[in-house]
């Protein structure tokens, strides 16, 4: 078995239907001056740059609590600046109990000041707790802008800019913490009120450390696009332990992958297994945090302008975040177990996945949540689409996001489109051994449904 095969047989290639706009800006009048699209986009770039960093370190912060502070830091960004960017339409009114203030339609504002305060505003209200050295790069890089916008606009423009800015993410963080099962998640991710079913097939805290559940309620947690009749991914292949059955064949695929991978036989789906993994704290960004530092990576290829970059940002944020709560929902719905249960239980009483804590040396570790669906696939199946929406099916790119490690194989590699990055970075967890096939398919699904579904909001004006 190798990724090309697999790939193949898979039925998880859907085109992208492109949103476009058929209205030129040239026909609507900015407000508040000079456009955002006549700036550069480069205030965004950096301040998500500054959050690979803190999404590596900020604790309490895994992948579902990651997603959704990127959803809320990206609706900020966009709603900071949708006032200068002609044709397109704040979100507001799609998000009951969300009320955001209006500029001043006579006064002029600077775009990038506005954004960069706003994203400041968002870092330090959704992490409080990071370290000290990151608190200080989040005071450096507010200053550093704004200095930089006083001189060029003039110093009543920057503060009138930056304080609007900031307004709008005080509104969107106090709307946020109306969701009460989001809001401070972070602070308790193993809740100890949580006890999962028993039962035959069932999911229960795994060898080698039994970490308790992580965010066993985050299916409650509210969404910005998906409607609560989309949240259920499709059930998952009948359990049985006939040898003959569908779900006894997948756990022979995942089982048989380690094991070739083990005896050195298969040193590209090895080195798959680790460039996706992204699993432990404070070795790399989270699983979201990863499809931000490809975009970071686009954006500086491509260097769009301010306007196309926060909505981008916006985008990404909210479909990864809906993408969490779906896919984390249908774990504790199903409650599926691990590979390694079923195989220690049916096929070798010894086996163990290969994923290996880069730092404790701790080896044979699955992620601390029922199996079905998968997480790192819901992740990629959402950016996907919105950053093939934004660039076209077909993008060659080469993801340097773990170029240089030494603890693990993180030279960089290539790929013909988004969609293909998703589809390996999903089926990268089988040969890891923490999932069966079934769970990367259907996490995919739910994870382009939540990116559709974040396209269709209604970005741009009605014509």
């Amino acid at each position: 078995m190798n990724f090309v095969s697999l790939m193949k047989c898979s039925a998880i290639f859907f085109m992208m239907v492109l949103i476009g706009s058929c209205r030129s800006d040239e026909d609507v009048k900015p407000k508040g001056g000079i456009p955002a699209s006549e700036f550069s986009g480069d205030v965004a770039v950096q301040w998500y740059s500054l959050l690979e960093e803190i999404d590596r370190y900020a604790t309490g912060y895994r992948p579902p609590a990651a997603a959704r502070a990127m959803g809320y830091i990206g609706l900020a960004g966009y709603e900071s600046a949708v006032a200068g960017i002609p044709g397109n339409s704040s979100l507001e009114i799609r998000f009951p109990g969300l009320a955001l203030p209006e500029v001043e339609l006579e006064k002029e504002y600077h775009w990038p000041t506005a954004v960069n305060a706003a994203y400041a505003t968002m870092f330090r209200s959704f992490y409080p707790h990071i370290r000290q050295n990151q608190r200080i790069q989040i005071d450096a890089l507010e200053d550093e802008f704004f200095k930089q916008s006083a001189a060029d606009a003039g110093q009543e423009l920057a503060n009138r800019s930056a304080e609007y800015g900031r307004a709008v993410a005080r509104s969107i963080f106090e709307w946020s913490r109306s969701d009460a099962l989001g809001n401070n998640g972070y602070l308790s991710h193993h809740p100890s009120s949580y006890v999962p079913p028993s039962g035959l097939g069932l999911w229960q805290p795994t060898k080698p450390d039994f970490t308790p559940a992580l965010f066993p309620y985050w299916g409650q947690v509210r969404t910005f696009a998906l409607g609560n009749h989309e949240l259920r991914a499709r059930p998952p292949l009948p359990f049985s332990e006939d040898s003959n059955s569908p779900f006894s064949t997948q756990a022979r695929e995942t089982m048989a992958w380690v094991n070739e991978i083990r005896a050195g036989k298969d040193i590209e789906s090895h080195w798959i297994a680790e460039f996706w993994s992204d699993d432990f704290f404070e070795v790399t960004f989270t699983p979201p945090g990863r499809w931000i530092a490809i975009t970071n990576q686009v954006l500086r290829i491509e260097r769009p302008d301010l306007a196309t970059s926060v909505e981008l940002y916006a985008k990404m944020g909210m479909a990864m975040s809906d993408a969490s709560i779906a896919i984390w929902e249908s774990k504790f719905y199903y409650n599926v177990e691990r590979p390694v249960q079923f195989i220690e239980r049916n096929f070798d009483p010894n086996w163990l996945p290969i994923l290996k804590h880069t730092s404790t040396g701790l080896e044979g570790i699955t992620p601390e949540f029922p199996t079905y669906p998968s997480g790192h696939s819901g992740f990629g199946g959402a950016a996907a689409t919105i950053l093939t929406d934004f660039l076209g099916y077909q993008y060659r790119f080469t993801d340097r996001c773990h170029e240089g490690r030494s603890e693990f194989r993180g030279a960089p590699r290539t790929f013909d489109s988004f969609i293909a990055m998703a589809v390996e970075n999903a089926y990268s967890r089988v040969p890891l051994g923490v999932h069966f096939r079934m769970d990367c398919d259907e996490g995919l699904r739910q994870g382009y449904l939540a990116g559709q579904r974040v396209l269709e909001l209604p970005w741009k004006e009605v014509q």
